[in-house]
């Protein structure tokens, strides 16, 4: 089914929960503070595995055809959380109340109805299904994590991250239980930047909760490298991950993860070992390179230094240190991805494509992450600022980074490396 054949109605939801497509108003979407249509290549059937979020204090907005007006309804908005691995191209429309509660950390995509079917402003970025659960039992990652509890009960770092499985539906976590794809070691208690969105720490007033906890122990390099170990075992392509989201920054335990990463590569350890980081300390990098660290990602959310700094509000270290980490990285060998924080109106923008190109181009790495910004969109726009240059769209955007740094891959998330390349799943 051709999508450029497609004009959904919008979609909204009465006090009940209840969601119904509108007879008459068409689907409209949003692009930092403009309202429009949706562009016909950008539509697809809502992916399996995402969710239908009810948005609280927020009226659907729809287009009349006939007034070519935008008419808000009484009703509740609508919006798209999206599985992993696709990329939104827009925001939910909607019309605020004054009082409208803050929305939690997710990212609002925007969906309407057509066709007997639910459509999002997405793109597929990977093909990779590590994050999809949808053909898997709860119960085999119960007994996954249960069992891991048994044979290791002395392991602190399994018993949190088993929680994380079990409580937070962490995916990572599931994938621990599971013995397959990537695992994760959260290490950091505390962080060096204090981003507006954090998922694991908020301050009491910020109106809206963490969505994880964060970790509250600095795990030994014993119960470290033992999950190292396991999973190493157990994944047909195991990758291992430092720096998830219920930790601070992993770089300030740069010296507990140089032993632990040189004590699994002097015991025969195999795989991908990464850091997802925000790439504050350069020097930290020469020795987790030479300990066996092969891969790193650099979360940003945007190569314009003043709307990076907005959103993350560094401490201690700059926006120079964080392409000196990339450069450092890249010297020492390391696979170098970006987690590009994706939002709809503030990224695709002539501004940003020039910021970004100037920034891949000169420290090079090699992947970029296309993730979605998770945070109520309102709030995101207060702390960056609207935007001032129109949206030329996600997929435009992809296109020209591309063709000016054709060494580029994009995807979501990270590859498992095999001799220094990345082995893509499909």
């Amino acid at each position: 089914m051709s999508s450029k054949k497609i004009q959904p109605v919008m979609v909204y939801a009465d006090a009940d929960g209840n969601v119904y497509d509108h007879p008459d108003l068409l689907m409209l979407v949003r692009r930092g503070r403009e309202l429009t249509l949706p562009r016909p290549d950008e539509l697809i059937p809502l992916p399996e595995g995402s969710d239908l979020y009810l948005l609280p204090g927020r009226h659907a907005l729809g287009l009349d055809p006939e007034t070519g007006k935008a008419e808000a309804m009484e009703e509740r908005a609508v919006a798209a959380f999206v599985c992993p691995s696709y990329t939104l191209s827009a925001s939910a429309a909607y019309l605020s109340d004054a009082d409208a509660p803050k929305l939690p950390l997710f990212a609002y995509g925007a969906i309407g109805f057509a066709k007997d079917r639910f459509w999002v402003t997405a793109t597929q970025v990977d093909k990779d299904r590590r994050q999809v659960f949808t053909q898997v039992a709860p119960e085999r990652i119960t007994k996954g994590a249960q069992d891991l509890l048994k044979r290791y009960p002395e392991n602190r770092l399994i018993s949190h991250l088993s929680r994380c499985a079990l409580t937070f539906c962490c995916p990572a976590a599931k994938n621990l239980a599971l013995g397959r794809f990537e695992a994760p070691l959260p290490t950091a208690r505390t962080c060096n930047a204090r981003c507006y969105g954090c998922i694991s720490h908020q301050p009491a007033d910020s109106g809206f909760p963490s969505s994880q906890n964060r970790i509250d122990f600095t795990p030994t390099t014993k119960e470290i490298v033992e999950i190292m170990h396991l999973h190493s075992k157990r994944a047909k392509n195991p990758v291992m991950s430092f720096g998830q989201g219920c930790e601070g920054e992993p770089l300030t335990e740069a010296a507990l993860l140089t032993e632990a990463i040189a004590l699994f590569r002097s015991g025969g350890g195999r795989g991908t070992v990464n850091i997802n980081t925000n790439a504050s300390l350069p020097d930290t990098i020469p020795g987790l390179a030479k300990a066996g660290l092969n891969s790193i990602r650099v979360s940003m959310n945007s190569a314009r230094e003043s709307i990076y700094n907005s959103y993350y509000r560094p401490h201690g270290y700059t926006f120079a240190d964080v392409c000196r980490t990339i450069a450092t990285a890249k010297e020492h060998g390391l696979f170098v991805s970006l987690n590009y924080l994706f939002f709809p109106g503030v990224n695709d923008v002539e501004s940003e494509l020039e910021a970004l190109t100037e920034l891949v181009s000169s420290v090079r790495p090699d992947y970029i992450q296309m993730r979605n910004l998770s945070l109520d969109p309102e709030l995101y726009l207060g702390c960056v600022g609207d935007p001032t240059e129109p949206s030329m769209g996600l997929g435009n955007f992809m296109k020209r980074l591309k063709k000016a740094c054709p060494w580029i891959n994009y995807g979501y998330f990270n590859p498992y490396l095999e001799n220094g390349t990345p082995l893509l799943w499909t």
